[in-house]
């Protein structure tokens, strides 16, 4: 599976000290149909422990996810923070998830040449 982090989240996680191999573990659990939350159209909620923690009390991710195919995590909160994505939010998310996964080999190529994405490499 191909999995990606946008430019924006990429910022958030560094500033939230969110490791690739959590996203890793994220997509891995999401694959194997261990979904925390499907909110339709492509989008999915994930949780991720925070370092030390457990996954209850961590971060909640939202994750632009076709099974076996991609995955683009797009948003990451603490729980601490904020308990759900408004309506619009959503409506958002679910319109972006129409794109990026429609987008074919070119499209990412040329997605990772300007930066808009960076791809997440899990091994495995």
């Amino acid at each position: 599976m191909q999995t990606f982090k946008t430019k924006a989240f990429a910022r958030l996680a560094n500033r939230e000290g969110l490791e690739d191999a959590a996203l890793c573990e994220a997509v891995r659990r999401a694959g194997q149909g261990l979904i925390d939350a499907d909110l339709g159209g492509g989008v999915i909620k994930q949780r991720i422990a925070r370092k030390g923690g457990g996954r209850s009390g961590g971060f909640r991710t939202i994750v632009l996810f076709r099974r076996g195919e991609l995955a683009f995590f797009v948003y990451v909160f603490a729980k601490s923070h904020r308990q759900n994505l408004r309506r619009d939010e959503l409506d958002a998310y679910r319109l972006l998830a129409d794109e990026y996964l429609a987008l074919d080999r070119a499209g990412i190529e040329a997605a990772l040449a300007v930066g808009a994405i960076v791809e997440v490499r899990c091994d495995g």
